[in-house]
């Protein structure tokens, strides 16, 4: 029985320190990741260290009188590069405020077409503009890995191996531009307009309809009570017979007609139809 206890506990203790090895190893290759990582990102810098005065004397040539904008370039441009040895926290604010300088930068180039032409400072864009996609690609990659890393220094059990070996939280490379984090502003309004055509007007509700069918009757005044009205007509009309007074021209079967009786009606001269005689049919 003693045997079988040493061996449990032997085993025990062996699988304990092989998990220990494993998680502290884990932690090695992830810090040593997040290394990589940044070191990635921090040739991508440089490179835009090295473009920006190049950049700023192609306009330089061109808009001469825009000096405020480029002492202000210079000076973020060297404070970035003071900063190389500080956190990825510090790098990331000074990375922002030189961003937020040459977009300043580009902004003002609108203003001379000649520059916009020129092959010189159109090949710098390109270049600034690829770096900017790489820093943005390597930023990401490198925060990845920094959040894998810092839940497993606060997560249970490996947070004993992390205050153990002195494995500490590392920090992210944020943006901190509000320009980059802002929505765009979408109108449903615009879509499928050309250019300068203006949007087609909008409809104006109408009346709730009921879902019954109104006719149009002549005379009807908009007083339909679900049951169309009809004018009085004297008792002729309900079998089928204008009203007819017996003379010529004076027929009033609607307010305002005068003139002869309407075709099939009965000759000029002959008496109305009396209540229970069969209406004039047009020479039968």
């Amino acid at each position: 029985m003693l045997t079988f206890v040493v061996i449990a506990v032997v085993a025990v203790v062996v699988i304990v320190g092989i998990a220990l090895i494993v998680s502290y190893n884990r932690f090695v290759k992830q810090r040593n990741l997040i290394q990589e990582s940044w070191r990635q990102i921090d040739v991508e810098l440089h490179r835009r260290y090295d473009l920006i005065p190049n950049l700023v004397e192609s306009v330089r040539a061109y808009a001469a009188h825009e000096r405020h904008v480029f002492e202000e370039v210079a000076r973020l441009r060297t404070q970035a590069v003071n900063v190389q040895g500080a956190p990825p926290e510090q790098r990331a604010a000074a990375e922002s405020e030189l961003s937020g300088a040459l977009r300043q930068l580009m902004v003002s180039v609108e203003a001379y077409p000649q520059l916009q032409s020129n092959q010189n400072f159109l090949n710098l864009q390109r270049e600034l503009t690829d770096t900017e996609d790489r820093i943005a690609a390597g930023r990401r990659f490198f925060n990845a890995n920094v959040g894998d890393y810092n839940t497993r220094v606060e997560a249970f059990p490996s947070n004993l191996i992390a205050n153990g070996f002195k494995f500490e939280k590392a920090g992210y490379f944020e943006v901190n531009d509000e320009q980059v984090r802002s929505v765009p502003q979408v109108s449903f309004g615009t879509i499928g307009s050309v250019a300068g055509e203006q949007a087609p007007p909008q409809m104006q509700a109408g009346p709730q309809s009921s879902g019954q069918i109104h006719p149009q009757i002549p005379g009807d005044q908009g007083n339909y009570q679900g049951q169309p009205q009809f004018p009085a007509y004297p008792q002729q009309q309900s079998q089928g017979q204008a009203p007819y007074q017996g003379q010529p021209g004076q027929y009033q079967g609607q307010p305002g007609f005068q003139g002869q009786p309407p075709v099939g009606g009965p000759p000029a001269g002959s008496p109305s139809p009396q209540d229970g005689q069969p209406p004039f049919t047009g020479g039968q």
